[in-house]
């Protein structure tokens, strides 16, 4: 596991096998982590809080895929107390409840959705705020993912919004060199249309699921967005 430089807000990616992501947000009362990789990565997402001198007080997923919630039940049992926040949508996903909505598309659930013992200590809508981060719905690769935009120094962590590896692309197609999200989408359209409203907001950085972290993304998520599906 390597760790980035870290943003102008001192954002850091933290990354298992140079592909799966999670990133520690400092804050007033500590850290921010957004997503757990792998169980595999607990330990060494705590020895990489403990190198920046702060202690992980919440824990935010921007969706329920495996490779996101992996490590979170093995890092609350070595971490005890802290908050744990996901979308009011993707939580039910986390609880093994793969239902579709009426309203939603009836589209097959895909990827790793294994959920977790640990229940979220509170439920995120599109516009909350956790800290310097505000809560962007991005669904489509789940009924309930979120973005969230770190509003100190535009950093976009997607989640599978997009992915960084090789190239930018987003999740609404399967990348041939690196086809992963794209297979475990659920709604395609959705997807297309959430990278169109994260491509909007014209992040400083873009900071994904999957691969590096993209300094000025604007134009490689214009070209990405506009392969399609």
């Amino acid at each position: 596991m390597s760790n980035s430089a870290p943003s102008p807000a001192g954002i850091v990616r933290v990354s298992l096998w140079g592909a799966v992501n999670a990133y520690l947000v400092p804050e007033d009362d500590g850290l921010t982590l957004v997503d757990t990789t792998m169980k595999a990565g607990a330990a060494r997402l705590v020895a990489a809080s403990e190198q920046l001198g702060q202690p992980i007080r919440r824990v935010v997923l921007t969706h329920a895929h495996d490779d996101h919630v992996g490590g979170l039940d093995a890092l609350v049992e070595r971490l005890g107390d802290v908050e744990v926040l996901i979308s009011t949508r993707d939580a039910r996903l986390l609880a093994g409840d793969r239902t579709l909505d009426p309203d939603e598309p009836q589209s097959k659930l895909r990827g790793g959705l294994h959920g977790a013992k640990t229940a979220p200590t509170r439920t995120l809508e599109h516009g909350d705020r956790v800290g310097s981060l505000r809560a962007v719905a991005a669904p489509g690769h789940t009924p309930g993912q979120l973005a969230f935009l770190g509003e100190r120094d535009g950093t976009l962590l997607c989640g599978d919004a997009y992915a960084t590896m090789f190239t930018v692309a987003t999740c609404a197609r399967a990348a041939k060199r690196f086809p992963l999200p794209g297979l475990a989408t659920w709604h395609k359209p959705t997807a297309l249309e959430s990278a169109r409203a994260l491509l909007a907001l014209a992040p400083e950085r873009l900071a994904p699921g999957h691969g590096p972290v993209v300094e000025g993304p604007v134009a490689a998520m214009e070209h990405a967005v506009a392969r399609g599906c």
